[in-house]
């Protein structure tokens, strides 16, 4: 194998150029919620690109794209890359997309190379990743990795009004095979790193060895609702008071903590959300982060006592309902190991790092050798239409992915 063979730089920023228009907002951005019609526009897009590179392109249940470069040896398992095409409402080019057009471009590579791989190389775009418009989110890799039945998936109601399973026969994307009935030699995703790491050490790769444990609480407060003008301040029922209160208690719990430790509440929904009305319930979603799940226990217990104590002081009721947990994944040490030496022959300075973010990569981790692949982006901005890297850094966690997955995959003899 030679490390001589590399992507094509202009030609990956081109492709992410010409995904970034489908959805296109006026910043800069995109938006391709899953399923929704920009969403069909981007998959199709990908599907007519991996045909064009000679590539076999299939759809499971759950909406999942696999597109295969057939190898030498039709009875090994494929090696796997990709991410997912769907995107937050206000979405940078890159978050998702990179890591599935990263691998598209693997194929190309290999294509003008002339290259015969022993094994097959599987490029896959992973279902509702970000779950903006249905949920749970990561749903196609969760079902791929067995835990999220397919039956649900289909019920799910999106934020139209459909069924996901409506969404899928009417986009074209409801395919026969099972998730996970198709086996992987090994998973790699590349990414942006979505932080401020990478560009800040001034290194080019991330090797990421594992992601943080995530769950996410739904927290419902309620008050009485009551009118704004006519009831006396010590008499209120104030169901957003107390949730500001709790808010404010929640972000000393985790800044006390450690520096691994993450709180997020970026949804609330107030009831009735009227001017002249006392809100009389108010629901928040806590998003807590951990490496560590003895952590995350204890955080979730502390969380508990904080909100109940608030509560009882406020006059209020308080329920919490703990609807994702994502436990901490440790990536398959070999694997980690190989896109490390990919990234040192390759030429490219390196770190070890964590991944704060969820990725599809922790479900199939589940299921079969996983790694990850980080980029820099600048000043860590992600989530964002502003969100920005470079050409020569994605082309050089690309290159990082094409001999990290020619090691797994092999080279057939000529």
């Amino acid at each position: 194998m030679t490390f001589s063979t590399r992507v094509n730089e202009t030609r990956l920023w081109q492709s992410l150029m010409d995904m970034g228009a489908v959805g296109g907002l006026p910043h800069g951005g995109c938006c391709r919620a899953a399923l929704s019609r920009e969403d069909k526009a981007g998959r199709d897009l990908f599907v007519g690109w991996c045909r064009d590179a000679g590539c076999e392109v299939t759809f499971d249940q759950v909406g999942n794209i696999f597109a295969r470069r057939p190898g030498h040896d039709t009875t090994r398992p494929a090696v796997a890359t990709g991410s997912h095409l769907d995107t937050q409402p206000h979405a940078g080019k890159f978050d998702g997309v990179y890591g599935v057009l990263a691998g598209l471009e693997v194929v190309r590579a290999l294509n003008d190379a002339d290259v015969e791989t022993r094994a097959p190389i599987d490029v896959v775009v992973w279902t509702n990743e970000e779950g903006v418009r249905f949920g749970p989110p990561l749903t196609g890799s969760s079902a791929f990795a067995g835990a999220t039945e397919v039956a649900a998936v289909h019920a799910s109601l999106t934020l139209d009004g459909t069924t996901v399973r409506q969404d899928l026969e009417s986009t074209g994307y409801l395919g026969h095979e099972r998730p996970g009935d198709r086996r992987f030699d090994c998973f790699v995703e590349a990414h942006i790193e979505q932080g401020p790491i990478l560009e800040a050490e001034g290194r080019t790769i991330g090797v990421v060895t594992q992601i943080q444990g995530i769950r996410w609480s739904r927290v419902t407060v309620t008050g009485m609702d009551s009118h704004a003008g006519t009831t006396p301040m010590n008499r209120r029922r104030d169901a957003l008071l107390g949730a500001a209160e709790m808010l404010v208690a929640l972000n000393r719990l985790a800044r006390d903590q450690d520096p691994w430790a993450r709180l997020t509440v970026g949804r609330i929904e107030v009831e009735p959300n009227s001017g002249a009305t006392i809100p009389g319930r108010v629901v928040f979603v806590c998003d807590l982060r951990h490496p560590d799940s003895g952590i995350l226990d204890l955080l979730e217990q502390r969380i508990a006592g904080s909100v109940n104590d608030i509560a009882r002081r406020s006059g209020l009721e308080v329920t919490i309902e703990r609807f994702l947990d994502k436990a901490p994944v440790h990536f398959a040490g070999s694997l980690v190991d190989t896109v490390r030496e990919a990234a040192r022959l390759c030429g490219y300075p390196s770190m070890d790092m964590l991944s704060g973010a969820g990725h599809d990569a922790m479900n199939i981790a589940r299921v079969t050798p996983t790694a990850m692949i980080f980029v820099p982006c600048k000043d860590g901005l992600s989530h964002n239409e502003a969100e920005s890297a470079t050409p020569a850094d994605l082309a050089a966690g690309a290159n990082t992915l094409l001999h990290t997955l020619l090691a797994r995959a092999g080279v057939a003899a000529p």
